[in-house]
């Protein structure tokens, strides 16, 4: 028993580390509302196909990181690895078309298996927004700009820089992907095995490839931005003009893509280099035909989602308290029911109270300043025969007796 700890890839939340998570969590949903985005929550496991269908069979998620299992009943489910494809399916399962423009936003635990490293666990916690039934640019514009108003708040706009590039509609891509596979082609002998594999499944897959001699070709493949016709050429200067106009800063990144056919359009990542080697912190773009994919109706979307751990990395852990407590205090045994129904008053009215539970009076002083107290109210023989206590603010170290029936309004300034 001695040895029991957690799984690999998984980790315990501790109240400091807690209340940095949540001051992230609190702070996306409240840029989130802002936008007019609304919380969803969808479960933590679906049908494996859910996830092979809109991640594709092929890729590395699906193939080598998912974590997936058989029923008793014989279905197949996995726990999921990001929480696009679950808002799209309940989008689909709740008959949400008539609805739209339809705007969630999410939080909760994702589960992959890949190798444990800093800021990236196999259960980590993602926040994300996604906007369903509007398919002109100026979802793709309020989107970014409440990713990046999101790390703004944070305190991070100095960190992170925004990458921008056009994926293109389907024409686009098609004459993108001939290029491309003409360009690998010279080269086929010296691709990795999955880039060989990945040459007629899914070239752009390539470009992502963390093969070395992989890179060292990727520097002079075909850029997509070259392959956009006039539709998509005017999308993305329009969804550039609106990030101008709201003066949200980016940086045009033409090696930016996502592998996946459902992808369209806008792509972007908010990456630091302040986590050591450069890294993406908030990542998103458009999908267009991610719902028809799955079996749903024609409905275009776009979205991003965030890593959690990554932005507490990033977040100074004294900026996050644990609350402040009052803590009651009685002098002796004697007191002790009197500060149970003084601690069960000033809860019910709002305020955090923290009980010492044993010791003198000079020991539980003490646990009062260890847990940050803001007052210890010291319950004595002699004030309570006189209906009163006394309240001493630990920031200033001023004491004085207040009448039990006071006690609420003195107290008002330390309340939460």
């Amino acid at each position: 028993m001695a040895s029991l700890k957690s799984v690999k890839g998984t980790y315990d939340l501790l109240p400091k580390e807690k209340a940095t998570h949540r001051h992230v969590y609190e702070t996306s949903r409240d840029v989130c509302e802002r936008f007019g985005f609304n919380e969803v929550t969808t479960p933590i496991f679906e049908f494996s196909e859910v996830f092979s269908r809109t991640l594709g069979e092929t890729s590395d998620v699906v193939t080598k990181e998912m974590f997936s299992m058989e029923t008793k009943g014989g279905d197949k489910i996995t726990l999921r690895p990001e929480g696009t494809a679950g808002v799209c399916r309940a989008f689909i399962s709740n008959g949400l078309q008539q609805e739209t423009p339809v705007k969630h936003f999410y939080y909760g635990p994702m589960f992959r298996y890949e190798r444990p490293q800093k800021g990236r666990q196999r259960q980590f916690h993602q926040v994300g927004v996604e906007l369903i039934g509007v398919e002109t640019p100026q979802a793709d514009i309020e989107v970014i700009a409440a990713g990046y108003q999101f790390l703004k708040e944070l305190g991070f706009a100095d960190d992170v820089c925004l990458e921008l590039n056009s994926l293109g509609d389907s024409e686009s891509r098609a004459a993108y992907r001939d290029k491309l596979v003409a360009y690998f082609s010279q080269f086929e002998d010296k691709l990795s095995e999955d880039s060989k594999n990945r040459l007629q499944t899914n070239p752009l897959r390539i470009l992502d490839s963390k093969d070395e001699g992989d890179k060292e070709l990727v520097k002079d493949a075909p850029v997509l931005t070259d392959c956009l016709n006039e539709a998509s050429l005017t999308f993305y200067t329009e969804v550039k003009k609106g990030l101008d106009l709201l003066g949200v800063p980016y940086v045009e990144n033409p090696r930016l893509v996502r592998g996946l056919d459902y992808y369209c359009h806008t792509a972007f990542e908010f990456t630091t280099t302040t986590l050591g080697a450069q890294g993406t912190v908030l990542a998103g773009g458009r999908y267009d035909n991610l719902i028809k994919m799955m079996g749903g109706p024609q409905v275009p979307g776009v979205g991003w989602a965030s890593g959690v751990e990554r932005l507490a990395l990033m977040s100074a852990e004294d900026k996050a308290e644990l609350p402040r407590p009052i803590c009651i205090i009685p002098v002796s045994a004697a007191q002790q029911e009197e500060a149970l129904k003084v601690a069960h008053q000033l809860r019910v009215n709002g305020f955090v109270v923290d009980q010492g539970y044993s010791g003198n009076m000079k020991k539980r002083l003490n646990r009062a300043n260890k847990a940050n107290a803001l007052a210890a109210i010291l319950l004595g023989e002699d004030e309570l025969a006189r209906g009163a206590v006394t309240v001493r603010d630990l920031e200033s170290g001023e004491q004085s007796e207040v009448a039990l029936d006071g006690l609420v309004d003195h107290l008002a300034k330390f309340k939460a």
